[in-house]
């Protein structure tokens, strides 16, 4: 279950072969946490949400064009295209992808966890369980998946862990907490794979918890963000990630921002946007330093390099990582 840290350059160096070329030459001269539109305004017009880059390098967002959909951006360019469709009246949210280059996507409106194989655009279903509204998801090296699952009915949520069976079908359960949780929104790990972070909508707030198997233990209030004011520069928190160092980034809606915390809570960096409206974010790039966001507002994706890799393209290279 331990992710490890990207701590040597042998590392670095495969996963820029992986992913060579991601978002073209000019990507490393980029200037540092300074915001860019990388895709056309309206490309994404019905609730934007779950970006995740696979280990080629192509990015993936839900809900492009209408809902119900799965958009691709290929490496070096800035239009997307269609890449699947779920089936019904599914309604994708949180994308993620594991080592053997699956991807699993949250169906919060039918109540399920999809998986697309590798190479195909055919989604079947992974998990389904007695979810509120799966939301976003994080996996580890080994692919245990962690879902968030709110219940904006009650203003509560919980977490659910869900294994692979032998049958490539996955098992799931909810697990333990020795706190009531707020509206569950945004889930990763810390890079040691020993801490599982979650955002909490309304309260704004950011718990780290220690894992255990199906348990959460030892809840610790990592950040509580300021309430919001109508006029006023502060939002509800959303998706979030974390980097090879363990810090953790987290979209502010309303805020226009990515806050940059360090384990403990510390605001390390406030990054502004260009959308006022950011849902979530992913890490990829030819080096792991680029960051995808997502914005509901205008329905585009907008990028900044950072300074660190994400926790996420670790996973694509070898279990050294």
């Amino acid at each position: 279950m331990a992710v490890g840290a990207l701590s040597n350059r042998n590392v670095l160096a495969t996963l820029a072969i992986l992913v060579a070329g991601a978002l073209g030459s000019a990507t490393a001269e980029e200037a540092p946490f300074q915001s860019r539109r990388l895709t056309d305004p309206g490309d994404y017009p019905k609730g934007i949400e779950g970006p995740a880059v696979d280990a080629a390098g192509n990015l993936y967002v839900v809900n492009f064009l209408e809902k119900g959909t799965i958009g691709r951006l290929r490496p070096g360019t800035s239009k997307s295209g269609l890449f699947a469709r779920l089936p019904g009246a599914s309604v994708g949210n949180g994308i993620r992808f594991d080592r053997g280059g699956r991807m699993y996507v949250a169906d919060f409106v039918k109540h399920k966890v999809f998986v697309l194989e590798p190479g195909q655009s055919e989604p079947r279903v992974y998990f389904q369980g007695q979810f509120h509204q799966p939301n976003d998801l994080a996996i580890t090296a080994d692919g245990t998946l962690y879902a968030s699952d709110p219940s904006f009915g009650s203003r509560t949520g919980r977490i659910w862990r869900i294994t692979r069976g032998p049958e490539g079908k996955g098992r799931g359960e909810v697990m333990s907490s020795e706190r009531r949780m707020g509206i569950t929104n945004g889930i990763d790990l810390s890079p040691d794979g020993a801490t599982l972070y979650v955002g909490e909508s309304l309260t704004r707030e950011l718990w780290a918890y220690r894992l255990q198997g199906a348990k959460l233990l030892a809840p610790r209030l990592v950040k509580k963000f300021p309430d919001f004011v109508v006029g006023e520069m502060h939002g509800d928190i959303d998706g979030l990630r974390t980097d090879v160092d363990g810090r953790i980034y987290v979209t502010r809606i309303s805020n226009g921002t990515v806050a940059v915390l360090s384990p403990e809570g510390e605001i390390k960096r406030e990054i502004l946007l260009l959308g006022k409206e950011p849902t979530n974010l992913t890490f990829g790039g030819p080096d792991g330093k680029t960051v995808f966001v997502t914005q509901s507002q205008g329905g585009f994706v907008e990028t900044f390099r950072v300074d660190r890799p994400g926790r996420e393209p670790c996973l694509q290279v070898s279990a050294a990582c």
